[in-house]
This record gives structure tokens, C-alpha cells and sequence, in this order.
């Protein structure tokens, strides 16, 4: 890369942001494990990590200008989201502690910020406030500052963070959980019909950085739905969408639509797999200018990218003729239009363009 560093493995959550003079810029996770080289290099969150992201800035022509590591020192940086404000949120997929494993020296656990515009790796700060769990994605509300939260575990819940300075999520907040209010500990996994809206609620999260991963625990307890292992978020217009990606009676996955509300906001079943060849542990999504949403599976065997039209209907947009590894961090760049993908392993960034409708 251009600050003299070796690109580091297994691409994961990723998005695209306008750069300055009509570039395109990517801010890339790589979900490395402490024990795993190359990793990012510069200044750490955790001496011992291997994680972090790193940032791409490409030309009109989708040509690469600038690679350079953005952030470093983290675990497991799985997906993440942008924010409206030109930043990127990398998750921590991981909630070891020293105690856990001797070679750390930080707790885990936490997202982390970085500015899609640095030109050089930011100084790691978590963002505690917004929780030590399985974090997997974020969504940012547009019109709230609210920012929805995945977390990674077949009894994981879904949050949201309300900040005390909407764009500034240092400065604190509060954390909650999503509770159905009719189903009070619901488990979203099986048993739900599709279209069928159901007034939610939220609770409050009082802990959310407790010694142990007990954040779903306080949760559950308040009466917070479970979700089957939550991954991808976004918002398409109102609606904010989630993957569960081993929800549903197959337990191929699922996708939920939420739209917020004063009162709370109703939840309904979108999509539910009922077999591979529909929807194979959909992992991240993502909406597009034209309407459809596109998922990156992490299944089995082969690999896809899906789309999802507004009706629920499922396609096949994409396959992996390389191996088996999974499609991660499908996003659009809007000018010119692109969609970027990676294959994890061995770690390849795609751009793909039009057009998308005929």
C-alpha cells in the first residue's frame, strides 16, 4: 500500500463515500484474529490484534489512487456501517478480555470511528457507550441521528443507540433493545408469517459495558425479542432492513423490515429462506438507487450475491467462480455507479457496473 504497509487479509464490511475531486473512496474491514498476519499496522487499539480497516481511494475510472491502513490494533472487525457525516463504524466481533486470553491488553467488544476522508490511521477509540457485545452492523436513521445495531449470536438482540449529540457519538447516549410488544421475549427465529406488522417498543440497557457479555442478557430479561444471529442493517427510505442469517424454519436465513415510529415502530418478516437456492446465510445488504436490495452470502458451497426486489422476490445477481469463500461488504458508489464487493480469502475488492436495469 502506499504507506508502505502489506494489505492485510480476509476483506469484510465495507461502504463507499465521495471523495474530493470525483474520487470514490472505500473504507474496508478485515476480520483478523490476534493470532493472524499480515494485519493492520498503525497506531493499535490492542498491541495484539490484527484488526482494523483500511481505506481506498479510486478515480472516476474506478482506478486505485491511494491505499493506506485507517485503522488498527482491533479483533475481528466483521461489518460496520457509514454514517451520513462521511465516517465509517468497524465492529468488533469479539468480546475477549485479558482475563479471557493473557495476550490482550484491552477489552473488546466495541466499534470504532473512522473519518472516510483520513488520509492516515486514526487514533482507536471505542465507542463504549454504544455496547461490548457480538457487534456485527450499523445503520444510522437519517432523519434521528439514531444509530441501529446487529449483534452476531443465535439469542442476539437488535439496538439502537439514541446519542446525546446527534453526529457525535463520543460524546455518549443511551442504548436500548428492540421488544415486541405483544411477544415479550419473543424468539424471531421461527414461527412469524411474512407481511404481518407488529407494534414494537424498546427497552432500556442499563449496563452496556459489563465486565461479561451480558448486554443480550439484560435485555432478554426486560423482554427484548431474540434474533438468529443478526448481521447485515440499512435503510431504504423509511425502512430499516436486517439479516438474520440463520433465521426461519430452514435456518437459511431471514430479513426484517423495521419502520420507526413516535410509539415505537413495526416490525415484519420481508424474506424467509426455504431453501439454498433462495437465500444461503444472508450476510450484509445494502439498498440501491433503483430500488432493489442487494445481500453477500456467507452459506455453504457456492457463494451469491442477491438481490431483493420490493415485492420480496429474490434473484441471482452474482456467483463466486473463484472458491468457496463468502461475498462481504456489498455496497454502491453512486458516481459512477458501482457496486463493490469483496471475496474474503484470499481478500479481493470487486467493482462492478451497469447497467443494472435493461
Amino acid at each position: 500500500m502506499n504507506d508502505g504497509n502489506l494489505v492485510p487479509a480476509d476483506h469484510d464490511g465495507m461502504s463507499a463515500f465521495s471523495g474530493p475531486n470525483n474520487t470514490i473512496v472505500l473504507v474496508r474491514n478485515h476480520e483478523l484474529s490476534p493470532s493472524e498476519t499480515p494485519g493492520a499496522v498503525g497506531p493499535k487499539y490492542d498491541s495484539a490484534c490484527a484488526g482494523g480497516t483500511t481505506t481506498l481511494t479510486l478515480n472516476a475510472d474506478r482506478r486505485l489512487l491511494r491505499h493506506h491502513v485507517s485503522l488498527a490494533g482491533t479483533y475481528r472487525n466483521c461489518s460496520g456501517g457509514a454514517t451520513p457525516w462521511d465516517s465509517w463504524i468497524s465492529c468488533e466481533e469479539d468480546t475477549s478480555t485479558p482475563r479471557s486470553n493473557p495476550i490482550l491488553s484491552r477489552r473488546h467488544g466495541y466499534n470504532f470511528e473512522v473519518p472516510a476522508l483520513l488520509t492516515e490511521p486514526v487514533i482507536p477509540e471505542p465507542l463504549v457507550a454504544m455496547g461490548r457485545f457480538y457487534h456485527e452492523a450499523i445503520a444510522v436513521d437519517p432523519s434521528t441521528g439514531i444509530v441501529y445495531q446487529t449483534e452476531d449470536r443465535g439469542d442476539g438482540l437488535l439496538y439502537r443507540f439514541i446519542p446525546h449529540e446527534p453526529g457525535n457519538l463520543k460524546a455518549g447516549g443511551v442504548l436500548e433493545a428492540l421488544k415486541i410488544k405483544e411477544k415479550p421475549q419473543a424468539n424471531t427465529k421461527v414461527g412469524f408469517a411474512l407481511e404481518q406488522s407488529m407494534a414494537v417498543e424498546w427497552v432500556r440497557i442499563e449496563d452496556p459495558d459489563p465486565a461479561e457479555d451480558t448486554v443480550r442478557q439484560e435485555g432478554f430479561a426486560k423482554g427484548a425479542a431474540q434474533f438468529s444471529r443478526g448481521e447485515g442493517l440499512c435503510f431504504d427510505g423509511q425502512d430499516l432492513y436486517v439479516c438474520c442469517t440463520s433465521g426461519g424454519k430452514a435456518g437459511l436465513g431471514q430479513v426484517w423490515r423495521y419502520r420507526p415510529e413516535e410509539d415505537g415502530g413495526q416490525l415484519t418478516l420481508f424474506v424467509e429462506s426455504s431453501g439454498r437456492s433462495q437465500l444461503d446465510y444472508p450476510d450484509n445488504i445494502t439498498a440501491s438507487s433503483f430500488g432493489d436490495l442487494f445481500v453477500s452470502e456467507d452459506g455453504w458451497g457456492e457463494q451469491f450475491v442477491r438481490g431483493i426486489q420490493r415485492d420480496g422476490k429474490v434473484y441471482d445477481f452474482a456467483r463466486n467462480a473463484l472458491n468457496t469463500s463468502e461475498f462481504a461488504g456489498v455496497c454502491f458508489a453512486t458516481n459512477p455507479l458501482t457496486m463493490f464487493v469483496n471475496i474474503q480469502s484470499p481478500g479481493i475488492t470487486l467493482a462492478i457496473w451497469g447497467p443494472f436495469i435493461s
